[in-house]
């Protein structure tokens, strides 16, 4: 197994180009489920989820082929509806097969994703959705299985304790695609990656409006064909690399940037004096003097993105005063806290909220990565400190950021890997 190792205290300048969006790819790819037809999905990162996600779909039947970031979906010799637990277990994504399965092929069973280390994720809203379709839903020895003669367009509320659901929005919207009548889904996910997925569904000739919206309105049809289809720049990537700059008091350009999807977390590292000049698909990222600290709370987007949250503790750890950041998403999500204390950090957990007092700088150490964006957040924070950091169990980064090794060495960082 290996681990990442770096050298911190260089500034990082330079250009780098940003990934399709993960979170866009993987339900994108569960929807060329709903059809026979071929698809093509271009942009896709060389990610361990979308290959993951491509052996679900040659589980499920399918012929897919992923060769420089193109991913070909064509039809298999047979159709299968069960995702095995083996793959669904290993990616919590996959479990919006569930939808495109049922509304294709009338039955579908699936393996429950379980919980993960940054809080327990229930189905509930995904089965609450899929069960107002007309879907007989049974949970058994790890599985759901769904079954319906034909599903029927109905009126879904699909808001939860913490407020809508990308994923369930994401399901529930290929369900019903193929369902007779119309369906309307309130307390929809507006997340840009929904919009995504339902552009390419239009493309396959399903006929969804307010996408984007609170309010998704979908008229079912009776058949969809093939299409293609290039994945959006992964907005959790730029941000990423924009607190990159700002950590190492750099100077970066970040091409192939959706600016549009970016709002919030502009305007919090702007209210921290980051210097950022935007271009149509560009931003610039330029550390000008001391940032200041500043207050964070995760919520549904256009609000600041959770996935953002532990990189934003690492920066905050570093810059001058107190902040406060509240995660409303996932109260659990501060895996991360631990390890930036071990590299000097002053951070106190309170509830859903986590206390940063910006120290002078952090120390190199040895840590340990717990999910896909505390991995983020710690490879920023070795960037930034003085000494040696080795951040074991990296495969979870490989779950979401393509080539960021290399990226990361284009733009100077002393930064490689080494076996455990």
């Amino acid at each position: 197994m290996d681990k990442l190792s770096i050298e911190g205290g260089v500034r990082l300048e330079g250009e780098v180009c940003i990934s399709g969006a993960k979170n866009s790819v993987l339900p994108i790819l569960a929807a060329t489920l709903l059809t026979d037809d071929a698809c093509i999905i271009k942009g896709v990162p060389e990610l361990r989820d979308a290959n993951t996600m491509i052996k679900i779909l040659r589980s499920l039947g399918k012929n897919a082929e992923f060769e420089k970031g193109v991913v070909t979906v064509t039809a298999g010799k047979s159709n299968n509806f069960v995702a095995d637990y083996k793959l669904v277990s290993t990616m919590r994504a996959s479990f919006c097969v569930l939808g495109p399965l049922l509304g294709k092929l009338k039955k579908a069973k699936v393996s429950l994703p379980g919980g993960c280390v940054i809080g327990i994720r229930p189905v509930d809203l995904h089965l609450k959705g899929i069960r107002a379709l007309g879907a007989d839903i049974n949970i058994e020895s790890g599985y759901v299985t769904a079954k319906a003669t034909r599903l029927k367009g109905a009126h879904i509320y699909l808001g939860g304790v913490y407020g809508s659901s990308v994923l369930a929005t994401d399901n529930v919207m290929m369900a019903a695609i193929l369902a007779d009548g119309k369906t309307v889904i309130e307390c929809a996910a507006c997340e840009p990656e929904v919009v995504d997925l339902a552009e390419f569904l239009i493309k396959m000739g399903a006929k969804i409006k307010g996408h984007g919206t609170p309010v998704i309105e979908i008229e079912g049809v009776r058949h969809l064909h093939g299409a293609s289809h290039t994945i959006i720049p992964d907005r959790i990537e730029t941000a990423t690399f924009m607190i990159a700059s700002l950590i190492t008091q750099g100077n970066i350009t970040i091409k192939n940037a959706c600016v549009g999807h970016l709002g919030a977390v502009i305007d919090k590292l702007e209210e921290a004096g980051a210097s950022i000049s935007i271009t149509d698909n560009s931003l610039k990222v330029r550390f000008k003097k001391q940032l200041n600290a500043v207050n964070i709370t995760t919520l549904p987007y256009p609000g600041f993105p959770t996935d953002a949250q532990a990189q934003i503790m690492a920066l905050m750890s570093v810059t001058r005063g107190i902040s406060v950041i509240t995660e409303k998403i996932y109260p659990d999500r501060f895996m991360h806290v631990a390890e930036l204390n071990r590299m000097g950090a002053h951070i106190q957990r309170e509830g859903p909220h986590a206390i940063v007092d910006g120290v002078n700088g952090l120390s190199g150490a040895p840590v340990m990565a717990s999910d896909l964006r505390a991995s983020a957040c710690l490879v920023l924070a070795g960037l930034a400190a003085k000494g040696k950091t080795s951040i074991s169990r990296i495969y979870h980064l490989e779950r979401g950021y393509e080539n960021l090794e290399d990226k990361l060495q284009r733009l100077g960082a002393r930064i490689w890997r080494e076996k455990e």
